[in-house]
C-alpha cells in the first residue's frame, strides 16, 4: 500500500515537472494573442498581405526585391561600420561572445554567389546555410520563416545584382558551449516553426499586412520582446521591451504607463517615418538606424499597416518608469537629479542643455545663414 502511495506521489511530481518544463520550453507564437481563424495564404481572398503594397510605385525589374530587402533591414546587420554594403563583418556583442555578420554579396568565395535558390531559402526559412552549416538566431530566421518563397527569392535576386565584395568576416568568439553550432538544430526544433505566414481571416487586410511586416520582414519582436533563458522570444510578454546591441528596446505594447498606449496612430506613423514624434520621443541607436535604412523607405500604406497591427497588441507592463510629463526645474541643483545621477547630469550639461535648457524645453536660437553648416 505504501509503495503504491509513493508511486502515485512520484508520478504526480514527474507530471508537474514535465508540465513546468513544457511551460518553460514551449512558448506561444507571435500571433497567439490575436483571436480568429488562421487560413492558408491561398485561401485568403480579402487581399494580399505579402509582396509589395498596392501603393508601391517602383518600376525597375529589381525594385520589388529592393523594397523587400529594405523592409527586412538587411543592410543594417550585414554592413560593418565603414565597410561595403552587404559585405558583412559587423560585430554583435552578446552575453555569450561576439558574432560577426556574414558577407551576403554575390562574391563566390567569401559571399553567397555560389548559393542556389534552394540554399538561400533553406537559410532564410530554417537557419541552415550552404553545406548544412547551422546559423545562429542572431540572424532572425525564426521571423523570416514566415516570408513566402516568392518574397525571399525576390530579395536574393536583388542581392545578386549588388557588387560582389571580397570580405571574410572574422571568426565568432562565442564561449563554449555556445560555439557548438550543432546545438542550433535543437533550438530550431523548439523555436523555429518553419512555416509560412497564415493570415487571420477575421482581421482586416491592412492588419494582416502589418502582421506580415512586423513579425516577418521587420522582425520587431527580436528587439522589442524579452527572451527566455534559451534565447527564444517570450511572447507571453510580447513587445514589452528587450535589449538590442546594448540599447533598451522599449515597450511597444498598448500599456499606458510603460508602453505606447497613449500614442495616437499619427504619433506612431510620424515616428516610423521620421524617427521623431512631437512630445513622444526620438529614435536612437539601432532604432534610428532602422528608421534610416528601412521604415522611412516604406510606403504610407505599409507604415499605417504596421501601426494598426502594433496598436492591437494587448498591454503588458514592464519595469520601465512612467514617462515624466512635468517640466524639470530651470535650476539644475533643485530636485536632486544632479546628485542622483552625476554622470547623466554631466552628459546633459555638456551635450543637451545648450539647446534644450535645463527644463528640457527647446531653447533653440536660429543660426544666421552665413554661419550655418550642413549636418
Amino acid at each position: 500500500m505504501a509503495q503504491k502511495r509513493i508511486g502515485k506521489i512520484v508520478g504526480v511530481v514527474v507530471l508537474i515537472g514535465l508540465a513546468l518544463l513544457a511551460w518553460l520550453v514551449f512558448r506561444p507564437g507571435p500571433l497567439a494573442f490575436a483571436d480568429g481563424k488562421h487560413v492558408a495564404l491561398a485561401e485568403y481572398s480579402a487581399g494580399k498581405p505579402t509582396g509589395v503594397p498596392a501603393d508601391f510605385t517602383g518600376t525597375e525589374p529589381l525594385a520589388r526585391g529592393q523594397y523587400l530587402a529594405e523592409a527586412a533591414d538587411c543592410e543594417a546587420c550585414h554592413t560593418a561600420e565603414g565597410g561595403k554594403r552587404f559585405a558583412g563583418g559587423r560585430p554583435f556583442e552578446t552575453d555569450f561572445g561576439t558574432i560577426y555578420s556574414p558577407n551576403i554579396t554575390p562574391d563566390k568565395d567569401s559571399g553567397i554567389g555560389s548559393w542556389s535558390d534552394a540554399d538561400f531559402l533553406k537559410a532564410v526559412h530554417e537557419g541552415v546555410g550552404k553545406d548544412g552549416k547551422r546559423l545562429y538566431p542572431a540572424f532572425p530566421y525564426a521571423a523570416y520563416t514566415y516570408l513566402t518563397d516568392e518574397d525571399v527569392l525576390a530579395i536574393k535576386a536583388y542581392l545578386f545584382q549588388q557588387p560582389a565584395e571580397k570580405n571574410t568576416a572574422p571568426e565568432n568568439t562565442l564561449r563554449w558551449p555556445y560555439n557548438q553550432r550543432f546545438l542550433m538544430a535543437f533550438w530550431g526544433i523548439f523555436y523555429n516553426p518553419n512555416e509560412r505566414f497564415q493570415p487571420i481571416a477575421d482581421k482586416s487586410p491592412s492588419w494582416n499586412r502589418g502582421a506580415y511586416l512586423a513579425e516577418g520582414l521587420g522582425h520587431c519582436g527580436d528587439c522589442h520582446t524579452p527572451r527566455t533563458l534559451l534565447q527564444a522570444l517570450n511572447n507571453r510578454k510580447k513587445f514589452s521591451g528587450g535589449m538590442a546591441e546594448g540599447w533598451r528596446a522599449y515597450n511597444l505594447s498598448s500599456d499606458k504607463e510603460s508602453g505606447i498606449g497613449t500614442w495616437s496612430a499619427q504619433d506612431m506613423e510620424q515616428y516610423l517615418k521620421t524617427g521623431h514624434s512631437q512630445n513622444k520621443g526620438s529614435a536612437f541607436g539601432p532604432m534610428a538606424q532602422a528608421v534610416h535604412l528601412s521604415f522611412q523607405k516604406l510606403t504610407a500604406s505599409d507604415v499605417s499597416a504596421i501601426v494598426e497591427y502594433v496598436r492591437s497588441v494587448p498591454p503588458v507592463s514592464s519595469d520601465l518608469p512612467a514617462p515624466k510629463v512635468q517640466l524639470a526645474s530651470a535650476h539644475p541643483g533643485e530636485g536632486g537629479a544632479d546628485q542622483a545621477n552625476p554622470k547623466g547630469h554631466a552628459m546633459y550639461s555638456s551635450m543637451c542643455a545648450g539647446c534644450h535648457s535645463w527644463t528640457g524645453v527647446n531653447d533653440f536660437v536660429r543660426i544666421p545663414r552665413s554661419r550655418a553648416r550642413a549636418p
